[in-house]
């Protein structure tokens, strides 16, 4: 027995359970109690209801923890989405994601488009599913990984890889937005191809795959790092005009009309 144990009255039942991490049902004791009397709940009964209590308790701890983890953030719920706004847009590949079969094959998902059109909202509310379905997950923008990975340390490199390597499901957001150099295009490609065949990745991106080199001019891995990532994939391209700017011009009409009502 710990001294902490011994510490504890035995009087002192809700620090008891405390003590050995059935915390719920030290929070809830009184009211489980009278419950278990207005029930008549037998032995097994009460044995079954404090297992229940404590899954339920661990499994929404690890939940807050996961979506933590995660660093998603804020974002719109996939139900807002107008799927008639974009001229061109596969609806089937996307709600197909959405269902999370892809994450148990280790297949990936690839969203191209210009800006504005909702790709990083629908790799958010992917993300999210994946979450809640109890899958690791972890939400980067591409710059963020590569300036985290450009380090001078091989071993801290190595360690920060395993962050990228680990989690069920790794979206990289805004990839392509910036230009790198070639020392970049080798570190993303060896998140890629550690996860290769092992784990899922959402990439999403405003330029075609045949622009890339642009992104990282004078890299020599981009043939192989695309041949990795687009080898068990699913691709949709996304086409039209930005959303957020049509949000903003009727934002900008709704203010005017408000002034001219005023007036």
């Amino acid at each position: 027995m710990t001294s902490s144990a011994m510490m504890i009255p035995n009087n002192d039942l809700a620090a008891r359970l405390e003590n050995i991490s059935l915390k719920s049902m030290a929070q809830n004791l009184n009211d489980f109690i009278t419950r278990a009397n207005e029930n008549k709940w037998n032995a097994r009964t009460i044995l079954e209801q404090i297992c229940n209590i404590e899954i339920e308790e661990r499994s929404r701890i690890s939940l807050e923890r996961r979506l933590r983890g995660s660093a998603i953030g804020r974002f719109k719920p996939i139900a807002d989405f107008d799927w008639n706004w974009p001229r061109k847009i596969d609806r089937n590949v996307i709600l197909q994601a959405l269902s999370l079969d892809f994450i148990q094959e280790a297949r990936n998902l690839i969203l191209l488009g210009g800006n504005g059109l909702g790709k990083t909202m629908v790799a958010k509310n992917i993300a999210h599913q994946a979450v809640l379905a109890g899958y690791s997950v972890l939400f980067r923008s591409a710059a963020d990984v590569i300036q985290n990975l450009q380090c001078d340390s091989p071993i801290l490199r190595r360690r920060r890889l395993q962050t990228y390597t680990r989690p069920n499901l790794l979206v990289i957001d805004e990839l392509a937005y910036l230009s790198y150099d070639d020392n970049a295009a080798d570190l993303l490609y060896e998140v890629v191809n550690r996860r290769y065949e092992r784990n899922s990745i959402i990439i999403t991106s405003n330029k075609p795959f045949k622009e890339w080199n642009q992104v990282f001019p004078n890299a020599t891995c981009i043939a192989t790092l695309l041949d990795r990532l687009t080898h068990h994939a699913d691709i949709s391209v996304i086409e039209g005009d930005s959303y957020r700017l049509h949000e903003s011009k009727i934002e900008s009409e709704r203010r005017r009309n408000a002034k001219n009502d005023d007036k």
